[in-house]
């Protein structure tokens, strides 16, 4: 097949959606398939430009195998509701221009777009409809109504309509996948046919990442003496709900067999350091290179994996994959019956959103039961295993997307 991607987020982004973009393109081009990829300059999770990319306009490259197309888009460093619309309105532009450019060199059999940015997925449409391509959309999380959730957007008035009735006119396609059985619901509850609704995964590294048997190197290089280290690793903003994180170590701080480590980067770390100042239980770092990132789940003994009420099942926080993987419990917060709390059920303990001493209590019942810790770390990594694993998530997906291209082989 020739395939076309149209997605904001790529490599080297090493948190967030880029990773499983990346990943994609990369085993269909490994299956012999010819992809392009058309993306932004990196950016996330600093919501800075790349150094390494920053100059100059577009920039085609090859990369295992995929071709690279990334174009420059405008990047707030302060990300509020109105400055994320400018730029995903700034990608979509330039995407438009760059997907005319790609299918004149090259028909597609298939064009594949990626949401989050939702807005710029009218380049990919056009780009299937000039071809007559096949157009399959992949929704990683529903950003409009978590706009509204998080409070980015005002959930009310004439733009707000506006952006619901988009945001369904936008999901429509030949065949639409998200990322959890709840958010296949929801495209169901918008109006999409049951059977052009799949399920596509983010996967765990887990081969990459496996549990450790003896102490991580973080402990020495980050001077960290303590028994116990509870970890967050990912990208600090508003969906995240990570302010009980420092709220919780500023209760725990009487422990002194306990630290946290809070590894990300994002819009709301300077604000979050700020609200630490005075305990000496808890430590800042930036994201970790791909490499290590088995050395630094391991160093966990729990996972913290906070998010807000509100976006419940309208994001399945990719972080969890890894956690998973890693044979270490998670202290998620979520409502019951939402599809992170059917996740984590059984790998770890799950706590109300916001719940500020229901998280604390959950983090001390692990630390206090070596053999609770130990069980549900191993059926962590059983769960990563039995649900998560990556070739068997993009095997299923390469021969939906034959299906989908050439539905007389089936």
């Amino acid at each position: 097949m020739n395939v076309l991607i149209l997605g904001i987020n790529y490599a080297p982004e090493m948190v967030g959606i880029g990773p499983y973009t990346a990943g994609m393109a990369q085993f269909l081009a490994r299956a012999g398939h010819a992809v392009t990829v058309v993306c932004a300059k990196p950016y996330y999770p600093q919501w800075k430009v790349d150094p390494a990319f920053a100059s100059g306009g577009r920039r085609v490259s090859e990369e295992h195998g995929v071709r690279v197309v990334r174009v420059p888009v405008y990047v707030p460093s302060q990300p509020n509701g109105t400055r994320r619309l400018a730029h995903h309105m700034s990608f979509a532009a330039r995407a438009e221009t760059a997907m005319i450019a790609e299918t004149r060199r090259s028909k597609p059999d298939v064009v594949i777009g990626i949401a989050p940015s939702l807005i710029s997925t009218i380049a990919a449409r056009d780009a299937a409809r000039r071809t007559g391509a096949k157009l399959w959309l992949h929704i990683q999380d529903f950003e409009v109504e978590a706009a509204f959730a998080t409070g980015l957007l005002r959930d009310k008035g004439i733009f707000a309509n506006a952006a619901r009735k988009f945001e369904v006119w936008a999901v429509n396609a030949d065949r639409v996948s998200t990322i959890s059985p709840q958010m296949c619901l929801k495209l169901v509850e918008k109006g999409i046919p049951r059977d052009r609704v799949t399920e596509f995964r983010n996967w765990a590294n887990i081969d990459e990442v496996v549990p450790l048997d003896t102490p991580s190197p973080f402990r020495a290089e980050w001077g960290i003496d303590r028994p116990h280290v509870a970890v967050y690793s990912g990208n600090i903003a508003n969906k995240q709900g990570i302010e009980i994180v420092v709220e919780a170590a500023r209760l725990l701080d009487h422990r002194k067999d306990l630290a946290f480590v809070v590894c990300g980067n994002g819009p709301n770390r300077a604000k979050l350091r700020e609200s630490s100042v005075g305990l000496d239980n808890i430590h800042f770092h930036d994201l970790q290179p791909r490499e290590r990132l088995s050395d630094l789940l391991g160093m966990a003994s729990l996972h913290l994996l906070p998010q807000i009420a509100g976006a419940a099942d309208l994001v399945l926080p990719s972080k969890l994959t890894n956690m998973l993987a890693s044979g270490r419990p998670v202290v998620a917060t979520a409502l019951p019956g939402t599809g992170l709390a059917k996740e984590v059920e059984g790998c770890g303990l799950v706590t109300p959103p916001g719940d500020l001493p229901a998280f604390v209590q959950a983090i001390e019942a692990l630390l206090d039961d070596p053999e609770l810790r130990e069980r549900t770390g191993k059926a962590a990594r059983e769960r990563a295993l039995e649900r998560w694993s990556r070739p068997a998530i993009l095997s299923q997906f390469e021969s939906q997307l034959r299906a989908l291209t050439e539905p007389h082989a089936i």
